[in-house]
């Protein structure tokens, strides 16, 4: 699972187009839907922070956890409501709430006390690439819920990786950079790998004047899975599946979904089996 190193710090840059305020109103909607309207909510995979700073501003005591030394680093920097681009979901700023952000992987987290609520999006999840260790994610996330608590995350789903990135080639060239995306999708073993280089204009420039670019290459692994299996582990980790969404709506998962919502609930402490 190592990734996310090298060019952590520019990572927002390329990740800009991501509309991560309309993704923080639906995913803070969903925890409304289901009860968790406060207290402490843990956020696996947070990377830079954005999410885990809007669900602060939501008025969530926040939890984040990543392996990335790099992108927690970002995240903590960031620490400040007008560093963030995501704004307020209640239309000003106020002072921030603290942020306990964690390194930690989440095959392995360990927290000191329970959670009422853990989220994890932007494909967070599908860079657990075995079954085995997918079911520990889980496992883990159950051992520490409040009775009760819910578990919200996201997935790409096996269509995205098969029909919109397969073997595809992604290019793009910006003022502050250019970067090359080189997709390999392995349908037997449900393994998407993803080559990316990126070239950021530097602060200084050559002898003659000339714009100089930094180089940055990484190399990330993830695995689509059946939303069938999906469901299988969630219940033998002792939760139970409350809905499956196609992403950022209400509407069950189509054969075209590109990215669904789970929702999943603990239920042996709250007295279900």
């Amino acid at each position: 699972m190592e990734a996310y190193t090298g060019f952590a710090e520019i990572y927002d840059l390329f990740m800009e187009d991501v509309p991560y305020e309309e993704w923080g109103r639906y995913l803070a909607g969903l925890l409304q839907e289901y009860q968790v309207e406060d207290g402490i909510v843990l956020e696996l995979g947070c990377g830079t922070g954005k999410m885990t700073r809007y669900l602060a501003r939501a008025g969530y005591d926040m939890i984040g956890i990543d392996n990335s030394e790099e992108m927690l680093q970002v995240a903590q920097e960031a620490s400040t409501y007008a560093a963030d681009p995501c704004q307020d979901p209640n239309g000003h700023i106020g002072e921030p709430k603290d942020i306990l952000y964690l390194l930690q992987d989440m095959r392995e987290f360990e927290l000191y006390g329970t959670v009422r609520a853990a989220v994890s999006v932007c494909d967070s999840i599908n860079y657990i690439l075995e079954e085995e260790e997918l079911l520990q994610v889980f496992c883990l996330v159950d051992n520490y819920l409040d009775p009760g608590g819910v578990f919200i995350f996201d997935l790409n789903t096996c269509y995205k990786y098969r029909e919109v990135l397969g073997e595809a080639t992604i290019c793009e060239n910006r003022e502050e950079g250019s970067f090359l995306w080189e997709n390999y999708y392995d349908e037997t073993t449900g393994i998407n790998q993803y080559d990316m280089t990126f070239f950021v204009k530097a602060q200084e420039t050559g002898s003659g004047g000339e714009s100089l670019y930094r180089r940055f290459e990484e190399t990330h692994f993830q695995r689509g899975y059946e939303l069938t299996q999906v469901q299988a582990l969630l219940r033998q980790a002792g939760m139970e599946v409350a809905a499956v969404y196609d992403a950022f709506t209400h509407a069950p998962p189509q054969e075209d979904s590109e990215r669904v919502y789970v929702v999943a609930r603990e239920c042996k402490k709250a007295g279900k089996k």
